[in-house]
């Protein structure tokens, strides 16, 4: 199993999550940088997205309070284990996002496609 070890740098702080590694394994809609930024979740609860990541295979709720979500998701064949952020922005009325892995260097798309599922997932219920 390749889980590696939790980071000790996520959590929100100043109102910002963990900035993405330079390694291309990491989405975040708060990076100014091309290559990890990705369009942050629409204005939701966080009950709705912990709702869809249940649904979700291999998923572990970490920690969650009213405006916080981390989820560890584990990839099926190897063990990988990525770590996915949700931070509910009263202020900018947006539902930031980190997805990234805590091992390797590529991840073949793996975070921006989870994070698109969720969005579209979101998208549909509240239709």
């Amino acid at each position: 199993m390749f889980a590696g070890k939790r980071p000790t740098n996520l959590g929100v702080k100043a109102g910002k999550l963990a900035p993405c590694p330079e390694t291309p394994n990491c989405v975040s809609s708060q990076s100014e940088d091309p290559k990890h930024k990705i369009a942050p979740l629409p204005y939701v609860e966080i009950d709705d997205i912990k709702k869809i990541v249940n649904n979700m295979e291999r998923t572990s709720i970490v920690e969650q309070n009213e405006n916080y979500l981390y989820v560890e998701f584990k990839s099926k064949l190897m063990g990988f284990v990525d770590d996915v952020e949700f931070h509910k922005d009263d202020v900018n009325q947006v539902v930031n996002v980190r997805s990234a892995s805590r091992l390797g260097k590529s991840d073949l798309g793996v975070n921006r496609k989870r994070v698109e599922t969720i969005r579209e997932a979101l998208e549909a219920i509240n239709k």
